[in-house]
């Protein structure tokens, strides 16, 4: 029987607990686990039988978790991590070697282009940033070291929503997957697979827990790709030296892609999420799809407010019929186009300053996602690492303000946002 997303988002992967009863995933809060015997201990190292043997590897509560994002994303598999960011070391390590690149979209998170700018290079990887707007700058900058296309469904920082059927087709042309990180949409909003991603990465630290307590990460692996359609993916088609020549493609199938990020990727990264960590998300995303519609409506209404006041120059938010991103929203986000967005403020970056310093009921934090609103100033935060024409085009310029927001009575952030404009404007 096939269940909706309301049934699934609470029920997902879980079953009571067989020794006790217990209807609420229990915390396993254990590293290690009893084998049968010899055979049954030998069997599980070798990859010849699925179960527990260490919680850097797997762990029951994390398992859980791992199930229910895939089965909302509409994924054969899921491997949890310990963040967002291990998330995307996780998604292209299987992929990459020395001398290969990515070609990514110039609209990241800001922490997201340090990560491939500076950091991936230290493994001899390189990024390619492009305006995934510009599809033939997508196409020039794909060459035959690029491994991956990566980008945003729902852009962090500016709520822009990204053609994925046009992105996944050029990436299906060029034979390589494309990895879309779901984390301002969830799945409730956009299902990356079905506009044909490959892969799907999320910080489930954000609206997937929705709470603010636990940091995680997720890779989703869709089973769809031919890892073995080319030489390009050796780890994953070639024979595997740690498992006696094991092919991965070969014998795990659709599930290629998620036992090697169990059995290399957390097994050598060690990046690995702790059962509490699963337990605090998977309460989040029993109430995932309410929590979302909520972000939604207030967002809607609290963009438009925005956009009519004298001292904002501009709002990014695609759910306005402003937006050049708003013709998007029924073919890739059609529950709505998320509770994420920027505004420009006319007074530029002091204006700015005065006005997250004078919010009450707005949390100055680096997070989004969470029931309350929050906001941040990118330009002297998350994205002050970058150049000044990345941070442009980043959609972080230093008179823009990012607005998470949250679930709250949209009357009283409205009232909020009001009096700290009329404070930055004095």
């Amino acid at each position: 029987m096939a269940y909706g997303f309301d049934t699934l988002q609470i029920h997902a992967g879980a079953v009571p607990d067989p020794a006790t009863g217990a209807r609420q995933t229990p915390i396993y809060q254990t590293t290690a686990y009893v084998f049968r015997d010899a055979d049954h201990a030998a069997a599980l190292f070798n990859l010849q039988e699925v179960g527990y043997i260490y919680s850097r590897l797997t762990n029951p509560t994390v398992a859980v978790l791992a199930e229910r994002i895939a089965t909302l994303e509409g994924g054969q598999g899921a491997v949890c991590c310990s963040s967002g960011h291990a998330a995307q070391l996780m998604a292209l390590f299987p992929l990459m070697a020395p001398g290969r690149n990515i070609v990514a979209s110039s609209r990241l998170y800001g922490g997201t282009i340090t990560q491939f700018s500076q950091t991936i290079k230290r493994f001899g990887w390189s990024a390619k940033f492009v305006d995934f707007d510009d599809l033939d700058a997508v196409k020039a900058a794909i060459d035959d070291d690029t491994r991956a296309v990566f980008c945003e469904s729902i852009a962090n920082p500016g709520g822009y929503i990204t053609d994925l059927d046009a992105i996944s087709a050029i990436s299906d042309a060029a034979g390589i997957p494309l990895i879309v990180d779901n984390t301002s949409a969830t799945p409730y909003l956009c299902n990356p697979i079905e506009h044909g991603a490959t892969l799907v990465v999320h910080s489930t630290t954000k609206y997937l827990t929705g709470n603010g307590t636990v940091m995680g990460g997720c890779v989703v692996d869709s089973g769809k790709f031919d890892w073995s359609a080319s030489d390009k993916f050796p780890s994953l088609s070639e024979p595997e030296p740690a498992y006696h020549g094991l092919k991965f493609h070969e014998t795990f199938g659709a599930l290629a892609f998620t036992f090697h990020g169990i059995a290399i990727g957390l097994r050598d990264l060690g990046m690995t999420m702790n059962p509490q960590a699963a337990h605090y998300t998977l309460m989040g995303i029993e109430t995932l799809s309410l929590r979302m519609e909520r972000h939604v409506q207030n967002a809607e209404k609290i963009a438009g407010w925005l956009e009519g006041h004298d001292a904002v120059d501009y709002v990014t938010y695609a759910g306005l019929k402003s937006s050049p991103y708003y013709d998007r929203i029924e073919r890739i986000c059609p529950k709505g186009a998320g509770g994420l967005f920027t505004i420009a403020l006319k007074g530029g970056y002091d204006a700015c300053i005065k006005f997250v310093d004078n919010l009450e009921i707005f949390s100055h934090v680096a997070n989004l996602g969470d029931t309350r609103s929050l906001v941040i100033h990118s330009a002297s935060t998350t994205h002050r690492q970058l150049t000044a024409e990345q941070q442009e085009a980043a959609g972080a310029g230093p008179s823009v303000v990012r607005i998470s927001i949250g679930i709250e009575d949209p009357k009283d952030l409205i009232a909020d946002l009001e009096q700290a404009l009329a404070k930055a404007g004095a």
